[in-house]
């Protein structure tokens, strides 16, 4: 994003209240923002607006997980061992910074997220990268991992560690045996959430773009990866701007154009779950505010992709030549479920009953604890347990002398014949599926920050250059405003009657009878408000008002026992304001 651009929304975010840094009055803090009156309506309506897609229309269950969690969920997960950022620290002014984003900032390299550390600190070297903060360079500096997570204690004292959320999703995974219930075991579902996580950024910057605390709004779809298909018909004419890990390799490669059933079929994107999400998305993001012209859905090449992740599509939004991430659409497959389930011993599977019953073989262990038990000790209990997973997923480890097994860390090498190894013959009336997942993840702050660039627009009303934000009448932070002509001669009472009858409709309203009538239209303008009344001396005579249009600054004289009504309809996009 240009400098320029970002003071410019900076600016007018921190004047109208949209948002600004967090205790200002003791210097701030990089990374944590507050939302102002205008910004937290604003995020307010953009979730609601997810969640009339994702929960309501798509039939999903949402839940409200915790934001701090035991150490044994995300030592479970993966992120104590993987969720880490590269950091370099400047040896003259002690500055920390994120050695990837030194190598975007300097250099033509993107995404260098995906090199390893060392080839990122050859790259700083090669190319005299500097500290931004006191201008020393930095070759020679160690590039090393940094794990992003907060951690604290859960109650008194250090007995139990706990750790901020860095994603809402292990509140979804976690509790999934209890959740299937309320599926009544029945795939394929979704679970939805939204809320705040945490990670505890190397160097914030970019306004909202990269914080320490953020808003997530996730689905985890639950599917039967042999069984259950999307819905692709309803998507499959869709047409997405993809940008491929193939595209992205090659020496001319570039922006797809391709409908869903395109893409599926070539083999662009390979899972019909993650095609059918990027194709219901596509309509989403064009109703919240982003500009078309400026988005892409981009393909994680294999060095980018997170330990959970086997494949991955980026939403990106363009801001000042920067492409900004602000969904991901990751196909986790059964990682997590898989992760829990092992360091739980819980189940985290779903029992499909089958149409007949059937005849089939099963593998079985029965291991000789008396041998067991002394050779291993404390551990021969769960290295019982891990030979049965290990007969279930893979009986022909059984095949040769010993067999090995892997707990906590540690393998362990145990004779077949100490394990009881068996197949049996036998009739079950269903099966135990242990559900892939395929998750979109929006980052509301980073849609919230697109929303107010891509808005942004100047032109001159009567002489005067004005600014005002384009925003879509569903998401704006207020629906209308109202303005009595005149604070006096009974118009501000009928203007303030006005506005409660509003109100009453469920509409945001605001009050503004402070200085000349254009200086008010230039306020609201401002701050993207769609549609503003002004009651004026006709309305006390014939119960009419001007309702004026934002982006053209039409006017048209509504009746006022039809203006709550019709305001709803310009909303709702029921009604265009040149049909009033």
């Amino acid at each position: 994003m240009s400098e320029a651009e970002g003071d410019r929304i900076a600016e007018l975010a921190k004047r109208r209240g949209f948002f600004f840094q967090t205790a200002g009055v003791y210097g701030g803090v990089g990374g944590f923002y507050t939302y102002g009156p205008h910004g937290a309506s604003l995020k307010d309506n953009l979730e609601a607006a997810w969640r009339e897609l994702f929960v309501t229309r798509e039939g999903h269950m949402e839940i409200d997980a915790p934001t701090v969690m035991p150490e044994s969920v995300f030592a479970a997960s993966g992120h104590l061992e993987t969720f880490d950022d590269m950091i370099l620290e400047c040896p003259d002014c002690g500055a920390s910074h994120r050695a990837d984003h030194l190598v975007e900032d300097n250099t033509d390299i993107e995404e260098a997220e995906s090199l390893p550390p060392a080839e990122i600190a050859t790259t700083i070297a090669e190319h005299d990268i500097a500290c931004p903060t006191c201008g020393v360079a930095l070759a020679g500096e160690p590039v090393e991992e940094f794990n992003l997570m907060f951690e604290t204690n859960i109650g008194p004292g250090t007995a139990s560690p706990g750790y901020l959320r860095p994603e809402t999703a292990q509140g979804i995974f976690v509790d999934f045996p209890q959740l299937s219930q309320y599926a009544r075991n029945q795939l394929p579902f979704g679970v939805a959430q939204i809320g705040r996580a945490y990670r505890n950024e190397i160097s914030p910057r970019k306004g909202l773009v990269r914080v320490r605390e953020f808003s997530q709004a996730e689905l985890e779809q639950f599917f039967d990866p042999e069984t259950d298909e999307p819905p692709l018909t309803r998507v499959a004419d869709v047409s997405l701007p993809l940008y491929s890990a193939t595209q992205q390799a090659a020496e001319d490669g570039g922006l797809q154009e391709l409908t869903v059933g395109e893409a599926v079929d070539r083999g662009v994107i390979e899972s019909d779950w993650l095609a059918f999400y990027l194709g219901l998305s596509l309509d989403w993001y064009a109703s919240v505010g982003v500009d078309m012209d400026r988005f892409r859905y981009r393909q994680h090449r294999p060095g980018e992709l997170s330990h959970y992740a086997a494949d991955c599509w980026d939403a990106e939004t363009e801001i000042g030549g920067d492409w900004v991430e602000v969904t991901g659409f990751a196909y986790r497959g059964s990682y997590d479920l898989d992760k829990h389930a092992d360091y739980s011993g819980e189940s985290f599977s779903v029992f499909e009953q089958y149409d007949e019953p059937v005849t089939v073989e099963r593998p079985t262990v029965d291991p000789d604890m008396s041998e067991l038990g002394p050779r291993f000790g404390g551990v021969a209990t769960d290295i019982a347990d891990a030979l049965e997973t290990r007969a279930e997923r893979d009986p022909d480890a059984f095949d040769g002398e010993t067999v090995t097994v892997e707990v906590a860390g540690d393998r362990y090498t145990v004779p077949v014949e100490q394990t009881g190894f068996a197949v049996e013959t036998v009739t079950e009336s269903g099966e135990h599926v242990t559900p892939h997942v395929v998750e979109p993840s929006f980052g509301i702050g980073r849609l919230v920050y697109t929303a107010l660039v891509h808005a942004h627009r100047e032109d001159e009303v009567d002489g005067e250059t004005r600014q005002y934000l384009a925003l879509p009448p569903s998401v704006a932070p207020t629906t209308v405003g109202v303005f009595p002509l005149m604070d006096r001669d009974g118009l501000d009472e009928y203007a303030q009657r006005v506005a409660g009858e509003l109100r009453a409709t469920g509409l945001s309203v605001t009050y503004d009878d402070a200085g000349a009538i254009g200086r008010r239209y230039r306020r609201q303008d401002e701050v993207g408000t769609p549609f503003c009344v002004t009651v004026d001396y006709d309305s006390l005579e014939a119960d009419t008002v001007t309702i004026r249009e934002r982006d053209t600054t039409a006017q048209r004289r509504v009746p006022v026992d039809d203006l709550g009504e019709t305001v709803l309809a310009l909303r709702d996009g029921d009604c265009r304001f040149d049909e009033l």
